[in-house]
């Protein structure tokens, strides 16, 4: 096969290049302007040593050098496919690459559609390729093993690919529908060996292609940064256009197609040239280019107007039917009668010297703006946006182009061109988005939230804004794994209001840097912001840290997105001038070191911290030692500590004690749940609480391996005059009677502070149930919660408070006795109770033996007694059979 004949065809001028068809490949390829596009194993891969990632001829040559017959290319439209398979088979003919084939046939399928009658193979290359020689032909089928075969846009082929609905053929001679052809050639019956390059978007038939199919993603970042520096002779007008077309077009999927960059440079540059301003949205850039399209044009207004319209009825007859091609007779229903001569700039025409002409509109998104545009002129159209919707369910951009051209500033270009939009029309839909959005914007539906977003951000009108996302919209829902385009069009919502009460990203799991960098102006609007369970890249926290420290954020949670200590340190930087009073950094894979950044926050002056969350961070015991050197700074604001199994002992306790009693401590609130501070680590505790300058008012020793022997100190403590301790939680700890006992005797003394404890599973005894009676009844206690389940004390021991509970002298709220062994006996001292109680709010009853005997008595104590908040009686011994009873109180729980 003459490789200089197969050259000079390919070079030879084709086609007309267009805003919306990309330039054509052979000038790309021409003037060195072709950019290696990457495949899908780019945004995984790491760069080789040239500093390139995977390419997707690098791809085909390494598919095609070993046993794999068939190469799959899969991409979207305007994805460089067809310019990528022309560079293939020009480097074959220039001596470059797959110098193992000695012919390569490059066919495009939409060509090979007008073949409707038999034809032979032999025919098809000869008379139908045209670029081998009849004396070469014999040696090419005897060697297929040679043989290369380049198809081109599978996707608009009109046949069958399927093997079981046809004869396949093995004879190059034999004449054939094409369909039996191209079925027999790539299921390998005919000429078996040969190698194929079949390049579609996403199509049913790839399920006939064997082999390797390679996902074509086209033009990411840098490749788009090399095109428009390429495309733009100043660089710093390649620069300006390029960061534009990343803030407002970057986040699209079609902007990784080298067509559309091509479409966006070209608009760029005209409006450039112009002085115009850039558009700011993907609407905004198609109005822009249908104002180009038909300006060049120079038609009449009631020309461009029948244009559009034809334009309109096509792309609506294409959306409901799915067909991606017309025909000349559908165009003249269409009303392109007189206007065939000035589609091309819109559509792609086939076959336009044959009888049977073919025209495609050359952009999928063209399509759904120009059926958009058509919806305010069309009489022909549903007349309720909502039916027009309905009608083109496949239109993904449809809704977002209604939304823009429904604004007056953005319909304003193109009513100089074609007439005034049907203001009825703009009336319909606006109607119908406010109305669908506020419904959408009162339930939990994150996916309706986000797209109401979109249409938002594509209408651009504050107002609008303000008037749909109203304080009834119910906002506090989650909008995790936001995609690029997701954070663009959040972003502009809360910018527009203003601020924003909560942002809740929980659960978003892969938060780059880019989508932070367009979520950091709503960051810094919003009160609070809700990161739990997230994965935030370095660069993400960096971004994160700036809209903390410019912004209105108090509260910040960030619990179990695993930091680690340098993305705090990087986080620190924005803390230390934020407004932030509450910091949630639980579960966050911290270690000593963050202790350090954490103290730098703490002791600068300007921060605002007050309430700060470690839990499940091993900091340990020289961590929190440096945090009790912040809470002795006059300028640490703490006032409350969570330091929930921070892997603590009884060697920090000494330094937090000091800290306490410093006179410059502000805290109020330390929990040290799940620690080893053991009962020398109280008694170290318990001296600062004796101290006139500590102001501790909440201290929480859940399950931190203590015994009746700390309770001397803390009897000692609770009777000081100076603690003002207020809740001491104590639950799952061994204090036994004894300890208990003395804990009872601190309680009893007039002036103890005391209004919440807690002593579940502390192996309490009914003597222990006894004094604490004593104590509610004294007359001198402020004991308002008490929790005492897991204690096995029966019904004789729970009797003992419950009695308490009905004496005027006592004033508890919330009562806990879960799974202290009751059995139906209680009720009547429970109800009694009830009835007699001015205080009683809550009573804890789960896991106990209660049956169905006792439910009628306790509904009805709790419908007569309207103080009563909540009764709980979850895993008792009760049938279905009480089940209707039980829900005739709301305030039940079972």
């Amino acid at each position: 096969m003459d490789k200089d004949t197969v050259l000079t065809h390919i070079l030879k001028p084709k086609g007309m290049s267009t805003l919306l068809g990309g330039e054509l490949p052979l000038n790309v390829i021409n003037n060195n302007g072709y950019i290696p596009l990457l495949t899908s194993e780019a945004q995984t891969a790491e760069r080789n040593v040239e500093g390139n990632l995977p390419s997707l001829s690098n791809a085909i040559l390494t598919a095609l050098s070993g046993k794999v017959k068939t190469v799959s290319l899969v991409g979207p439209e305007g994805s460089g496919k067809t310019t990528a398979l022309q560079k293939l088979v020009l480097d074959w003919a220039q001596g470059q690459h797959l110098q193992n084939f000695t012919a390569v046939f490059h066919f495009q399928f939409r060509e090979l559609n007008n073949m409707n009658w038999p034809l032979s193979l032999e025919t098809v290359l000869l008379h139908h390729h045209g670029l081998i020689e009849h004396d070469s032909l014999p040696l090419v089928l005897q060697n297929p093993q040679d043989v290369l075969f380049v198809f081109d846009d599978l996707d608009d082929f009109k046949q069958s690919l399927d093997p079981t609905t046809q004869t396949l053929c093995s004879d190059p001679s034999q004449a054939a529908s094409l369909s039996c052809l191209v079925a027999s050639l790539l299921h390998g019956s005919l000429l078996k060996g040969a190698a194929f390059v079949v390049a579609t978007r996403t199509t049913g038939f790839l399920r006939f292609l064997d082999g390797t199919q390679v996902e074509v993603l086209g033009f990411l970042k840098p490749q788009r940064e090399a095109y428009f520096q390429g495309f733009f002779t100043d660089p710093g007008v390649a620069n300006k256009a390029l960061q534009h077309m990343e803030r407002t077009l970057g986040f699209y999927d079609v902007s990784a197609t080298p067509r559309f960059c091509w479409t966006v440079c070209s608009t760029y540059k005209s409006l450039m040239d112009a002085a115009a301003k850039l558009p700011e949205t993907i609407s905004q850039l198609y109005v822009d280019i249908l104002v180009n399209l038909i300006q060049m044009l120079s038609l009449s207004q009631n020309y461009n107007k029948e244009l559009v319209l034809a334009l309109g009825r096509m792309a609506s007859h294409c959306s409901v039917d799915q067909h991606s091609s017309c025909n000349k007779e559908e165009m003249d229903a269409f009303g392109f009668q007189q206007l065939l001569n000035s589609v091309g700039v819109f559509l792609q025409v086939d076959g336009e010297r044959s009888s049977r002409p073919v025209f495609t509109f050359r952009s999928q998104m063209m399509q759904e703006f120009l059926l958009a545009l058509s919806f305010f002129f069309d009489k022909s159209m549903p007349k309720s946006a909502e039916s027009v919707l309905e009608k083109h369910k496949g239109a993904n951009f449809l809704d977002m182009f209604l939304s823009a051209l429904s604004e007056p500033t953005q319909c304003r270009p193109l009513e100089t061109l074609i007439g005034r939009f049907d203001p009825d029309q703009i009336m319909d839909f606006k109607s119908w988005f406010k109305s669908s959005s506020a419904m959408t914007l009162k339930g939990c539906y994150r996916d309706k939230h986000q797209r109401c977003f979109h249409l938002l951000h594509q209408a651009q009108s504050d107002s609008l804004v303000k008037e749909i996302v109203t304080d009834s919209a119910h906002l506090g829902i989650s909008y995790r794994d936001l995609s690029l385009q997701d954070c663009v069009a959040l972003n502009y919502v809360i910018t527009c209001l203003g601020e924003m009460k909560q942002l809740n990203l929980y659960l978003t799991r892969n938060l780059t840097e880019e989508k932070a960098e367009r979520l950091a102006p709503a960051m810094s609007l919003s009160h609070n912001i809700n990161l739990s369970d997230c994965s935030l890249s370095t660069g993400a926290v960096l971004h994160l840290a700036s809209a903390l420290s410019r912004g209105l954020t108090t509260d910040l949670n960030l619990s179990n997105s695993h930091l680690g200590d340098e993305k705090l340190k990087v986080l620190s930087a924005g803390l230390r001038d934020s407004k932030l009073h509450n910091l949630n950094i639980q579960v966050c894979s911290l270690t000593e070191a963050s202790c350090e950044d954490l103290v730098s926050v703490l002791t600068s002056g300007t921060s605002q911290l007050c309430v700060l969350n470690l839990r499940w961070n091993a900091i340990g015991d020289q961590g929190l030692m440096k945090l009790c050197k912040a809470l002795q700074s006059p300028h640490c604001k703490l006032q409350q500590l969570v330091l929930q199994a921070n892997e603590l002992t009884v060697t920090s306790m000494e330094a937090l004690s000091a800290a306490l009693c410093s006179g410059q401590s502000e805290m109020r609130k330390v929990d040290l749940t799940n620690n080893t501070i053991g009962d020398a680590g109280v008694e170290a505790l318990c001296k600062s609480l004796q101290h006139p300058l500590c102001k501790l008012q909440s201290l929480n020793f859940f399950d931190s391996q203590l015994t009746g022997a700390c309770c001397s100190h803390l009897m000692e403590a609770l009777m000081s005059e100076n603690c003002s301790l207020t809740e001491l939680e104590l639950t799952v700890n061994d204090l036994g009677q004894e300890g208990a006992l003395l804990l009872c005797k601190a309680l009893s003394k007039p002036g103890c502070p005391i209004e919440t404890l807690g002593l579940k599973r502390c192996e309490l005894t009914e003597l222990v149930f006894k004094d604490l009676g004593s104590v509610l009844t004294s007359g001198t206690s402020k004991l308002k919660s008490l929790v005492v389940g897991i204690n096995k004390v029966g019904d004789r021991g729970v009797k003992h408070l419950l009695d308490a509970v009905a004496h005027p002298n006592c004033l508890l709220e919330e009562l806990d006795v879960e799974m202290t062994d009751l059995t139906d006996a209680c009720v009547e001292d429970v109800c009694a109770a009830i009835r007699a109680s001015k205080t009683l709010k809550s009573l804890e009853l789960r896991n106990n033996s209660l049956t169905d005997a006792s439910v009628p008595a306790l509904v009805q104590v709790m419908q007569d007694s309207p103080n009563m908040l909540e009764m709980c009686l979850k895993y008792n011994d009760f049938s279905e059979d009480v089940f209707d009873m039980l829900e005739e109180c709301n305030r039940i729980r079972y």
